[in-house]
């Protein structure tokens, strides 16, 4: 493993609330070798460069610790924006277990984004997280198909592990959910894989799905999009298809995206399944509020 050197690990999110509520950004690791082929954070514009190597954060749960102390508010601290907290160097490091533990220690929440079962092993630091701050814990599926999850992410937990861990941790009593995004053009944006998707998310006590009918596309993210696509599907003119539909556009909503949002919604509400970001923070925020009593005099 290499380290890198950072100053600060925990910082404050510019718009604290919009994304899943969060109010902290943690990212431990840089890097990821996950091997989606649509990752945006492969993108020039984050400057990281040989992106499917992991590093680490030198002195990251020291930096952690005095970053959380010198917080004036506590918060959720959220982690997996960047690159997923749960790659294979963390089962033997546990740098991101560490960082749970002193958010724990702190009193932080904590949100999770990740497509690694990896995660189940934590779940007894979330559960005490979860007895005094909020826990969202995200779950990307983007298709319900593991030959297909094989091709486009396939370094990682294939969809029915991942189905098999958003249960377990549902029947720990941490709220759990799925992240269905991106869903790519022409691969995924069709009512078959969206509702595989939705039922399975159901079976396994998901308490929300939160979709995106589309992807983004940008510097050399897009080259290597195309590259890939060529490899991994040849001769179904799949690089043609987005060309001549996108072109440089950043993004590239499904051109089924109206019809699957009409389909989804309908789908999630019929199960009750929260798929609105205010719905999905309210629903998982609600039980540490404390409401203030107005006193008759």
């Amino acid at each position: 493993m290499e380290y890198i050197p950072a100053k600060t690990i925990v910082t404050k999110v510019k718009a604290p609330g919009n994304w899943f509520g969060i109010d902290y950004n943690m990212n431990i690791y840089k890097g990821c070798c996950h091997g989606c082929i649509y990752c945006d954070s492969r993108s020039d514009c984050y400057g990281v460069e040989d992106f499917d190597r992991v590093r680490a954060k030198e002195d990251a749960l020291k930096i952690i610790r005095d970053d959380l102390r010198r917080k004036t508010r506590t918060g959720v601290v959220g982690t997996g924006a960047m690159s997923d907290p749960y790659n294979p160097f963390e089962k033997e490091l546990m740098l991101s277990r560490h960082a749970l533990e002193l958010c724990d220690a702190f009193e932080f929440g904590a949100a999770i984004a990740t497509k690694s079962s990896l995660l189940e092993r934590d779940m007894d630091i979330l559960q005490s997280i979860g007895e005094h701050s909020p826990v969202l814990l995200k779950i990307t599926v983007t298709t319900s198909d593991d030959e297909l999850a094989a091709k486009i992410e396939p370094f990682v937990s294939r969809p029915t592990e991942r189905f098999r861990l958003i249960e377990k941790l549902s029947k720990a009593g941490l709220y759990t959910g799925v992240l269905l995004m991106p869903v790519l053009p022409f691969i995924e944006d069709n009512e078959e894989n969206i509702g595989e998707i939705i039922r399975k998310s159901e079976n396994a006590g998901a308490r929300f799905i939160y979709p995106g009918f589309g992807m983004t596309l940008r510097g050399n993210q897009r080259a290597w999009y195309y590259q890939k696509l060529d490899e991994l599907f040849k001769g179904e003119g799949l690089p043609e298809a987005y060309q001549k539909k996108y072109g440089g556009y950043y993004e590239c909503t499904s051109p089924q995206a109206r019809r699957l949002w009409g389909y989804f919604s309908q789908e999630c509400e019929k199960r009750h399944i929260l798929y609105r970001m205010e719905d999905i923070i309210s629903q998982y925020k609600r039980p540490y509020r404390v409401e203030q009593m107005t006193l008759p005099f």
